[in-house]
């Protein structure tokens, strides 16, 4: 399959997002719908090395 084409639906899963929370990790779904909001107004970045 070429990475231009996209993948047919029935091939879809979900994908669990994970972030770390005062020095843990933690699923985004297990979030009440406060922290789920407050998660996608952050700003993502990358550190370079």
């Amino acid at each position: 399959m070429n990475a231009n084409q996209p993948l047919p639906e029935e091939k879809r899963q979900r994908c669990e997002v994970w972030t770390r929370v005062m020095g843990y990790h933690r699923p985004v779904a297990a979030f009440n719908p406060g922290k789920q909001s407050e998660h996608q107004e952050r700003r993502h970045f990358r550190e370079q090395r």
